[in-house]
């Protein structure tokens, strides 16, 4: 192993060595720990320090780094003190997730740091948007993110280098290559030569070094680092290296030939950097006992500091609480009457519009929506107005855009992702309901990212354009969810959507687009999350119901004035207004649940439950649901009307008034 110190003076090259060791004595620490029982899992870097140590110290302590699990000299390197790493995987009050989550896990915005998930692949988008924010706001500044030789397989890596290509943002996408996905060897991952081969696809650099030489780590990380942040590009670094432990530790390395463990402990990076260092005078033999000792009392004191430290007491109040980052809705001003008849698509557009004007950190992403202004035309004319900065058309990788997204709102931006339609969220499914959902719960960190879900039937559009896909979200803790019914509320709800610090899921439904019209506020008028409206009072029944069944209901009810009905508008689905359906229930005694979507596990059941458990004894019939049939939806229209539950609208309310 060759080493270069450059113009490494002999103190840094020391300080270095120390950077090396400390998180290699760590993990022997770790190894201990788990023979004794005192820990319950560990996930192994040994052979892999100089990749994490030589990449930290290449980045400036305000730069973004997203490590993975086996990247502990990313944290130590950083500063973050053993005990609160410790306190971490402990699961100890003084973690970074409070218990809720598990080792490198989670994120911190003191030490600018972005841990995993557990599905490998999403992180990458996310150093895309962090990397996008820096170059809206004219910081010259790189974004490193990790991910292993098996990540590579999936449509993340895929999707976040295209995008990252594309949009010329300094990232480095690091690959440690340390010949095994869990024990699935590189010979049955991919069958290219070498995974910066990769590179040439997506028109950018790539690199390849050995992972185990921590000044070459650190030398060429800090070269890229120079050239990308004043000519913003992409660049792939192939790191080799080699796993010295399993998987984790209860995986084992039975699967591994001895000869490559042979091989690569040749490879040492501590004891080859230990080596060097004495051969250049800069380490005496004396010394390393000395720092050894010194570490070894620190590594001891943290820990035991934290075994001692109290078990976290649940609390139900706090975990509930914790889902979402805290937000008063502003009180309402005294407002000019000023109105303006539009349709539901132009009031939607006017929303987009003032929060653009008024959030000038805010970007919109999504395809086609620059100079083409969508599929549906919603943002025609802002790229005039906002320019392609801020309206970005994307490529097609929903995934890598909902990631994106993420990442801009870690690092000081708000953004909206257009869906071209709802049910092409299902490519994303996985940043929405695991990433956007769950961090501010795991470590604290508001998502400020709405999604726009342009929704449901009607326009013969068929199985893959049609779907009303709300409860999909609606049961993931962490989302709101809004779908408003008239143009008023679609603006309303969009602009507290957007002022909202919590990932939003928008359903706007394409029927209703330039079906409708209504009276909308000309200026900033927003309604508030969790608040149903009673569009219409009545006596002898409750529908319930949200969307394009409030037209319906409201055709119902036109027809039918001799019944009285009451009908409920929830607007918001999560949080949902339970107040006021239990106060139309009790008042009713009769409740009716509407909606588009399948009748089997639609919204509407959870609904249906909360008033038979809370509203029971005010009952005069059972509960009973209206929605469409169990199968998918068809394109033909009089097939496509069968399916809808409006064509069962009329029977359901006679039943339900019968009784």
């Amino acid at each position: 192993m060759i080493f270069d110190r450059k113009n490494l003076d002999n103190d840094t090259l020391l300080a270095f060595y120390k950077k090396l060791l400390f998180p290699r004595m760590v993990e022997e620490k770790m190894l201990i720990l788990l023979r004794q029982g005192r820990i319950g899992k560990w996930f192994s870097g040994i052979g892999q320090e100089a990749i994490a140590v030589g990449s930290a110290l290449a980045m400036n302590p305000d730069e973004y780094i997203l490590p993975m699990h086996r990247n502990l000299g990313v944290f130590t390197s950083r500063g973050i003190p053993l005990s609160r790493l410790m306190a971490q995987w402990q699961g100890k009050p003084s973690g970074f997730t409070k218990g809720r989550d598990r080792s490198f896990h989670f994120g911190t915005q003191e030490y600018k740091i972005i841990g995993m998930i557990s599905h490998l692949g999403p992180q990458l988008a996310l150093a895309d948007g962090i990397a996008l924010a820096d170059v809206l706001s004219g910081k010259k500044k790189s974004t490193l993110v990790f991910t292993g030789e098996g990540a590579t397989s999936e449509g993340d890596f895929h999707e976040a280098l295209n995008i990252a290509s594309v949009w010329k943002l300094p990232v480095i996408f690091l690959i440690e290559n340390n010949g095994y996905a869990l024990s699935t060897p590189t010979n049955e991952q991919y069958n290219c030569r070498e995974l910066i081969d990769k590179a040439i696809g997506y028109g950018m650099e790539g690199r390849r070094i050995d992972g185990n030489n921590l000044l070459e780590v650190y030398n060429t990380i800090t070269t890229l680092n120079k050239a990308i942040r004043e000519n913003p590009r992409p660049i792939l670094l192939e790191c080799m290296t080699f796993r010295m432990r399993g998987h984790e530790e209860a995986s084992g390395t039975k699967y591994v030939p001895n000869n490559l463990f042979e091989w690569w402990a040749g490879k040492d990076p501590v004891a080859n950097f230990e080596k060097y260092l004495l051969t250049e005078g800069v380490l005496l033999k004396d010394m390393i006992p000395a720092i050894r000792k010194e570490f070894a009392a620190i590594i001891e004191t943290e820990i035991e500091k934290v075994y001692a430290e109290a078990d976290i007491i649940p609390d139900i109040a706090t975990e509930v609480q914790d889902m979402y980052k805290p937000y008063s809705f502003p009180a309402a001003k005294p407002q000019p009457a000023a109105v303006t008849n539009k349709r539901y698509i132009d009031a939607i557009s006017d929303g987009l519009k003032q929060a653009m004007r008024k959030h000038p950190n805010l970007v919109i992403m999504g395809q086609d929506i620059a100079e083409y202004g969508g599929a549906f035309k919603i943002t025609q004319g802002f790229v005039e107005e906002f320019g392609k900065a801020r309206i970005r058309n994307t490529p097609i990788c929903e995934s890598a855009i909902v990631g994106a997204g993420m990442g801009l709102a870690i690092n000081g931006y708000k953004a909206v992702v257009e869906m071209q339609f709802a049910d092409f969220v299902t490519c994303g499914f996985n940043q929405v309901v695991n990433n956007l959902a769950k961090t501010h719960y795991r470590w604290g960190q508001g998502v400020d990212v709405v999604i726009r879900m342009p929704t449901g039937a009607g326009t013969g559009a068929g199985p893959f354009h049609s779907q009303s896909n709300e409860a999909w979200f609606t049961k993931t803790p962490g989302l709101k969810v809004v779908y408003p019914a008239t143009p008023a509320d679609a603006k309303g709800l969009l602009l507290a959507a957007i002022d909202d610090p919590n990932p939003v899921i928008y359903f706007e439904h394409k029927y209703l687009y330039r079906s409708i019209s209504a009276d909308v506020p000309d200026n900033e008028v927003m309604i508030e999350i969790g608040k149903a409206n009673v569009i219409k009072q009545g006596e002898k029944a409750s529908i319930i119901t949200f969307g394009l069944g409030v037209h319906w209901a409201l055709e119902y009810a036109d027809k039918h004035p001799d019944q009285s009905i009451e009908i409920i508008d929830l607007r918001s689905l999560q949080p949902w207004d339970q107040e006021a359906v239990e106060a139309s229930v009790k008042k009713t005694g009769r409740a009716l649940i509407l909606h588009e979507d399948t009748l089997t596990s639609g919204f509407g059941a959870e609904i249906a439950a909360h008033i038979a458990e809370h509203c029971f004894k005010y009952l005069d019939a059972p509960v009973i649901r209206c929605g469409s049939l169990d199968t998918a939806i068809p394109m033909n229209k009089a097939l496509e009307d069968q399916f809808m539950a409006k064509a069962r609208l009329e029977q359901t309310m006679e039943r339900l008034l019968a009784y």
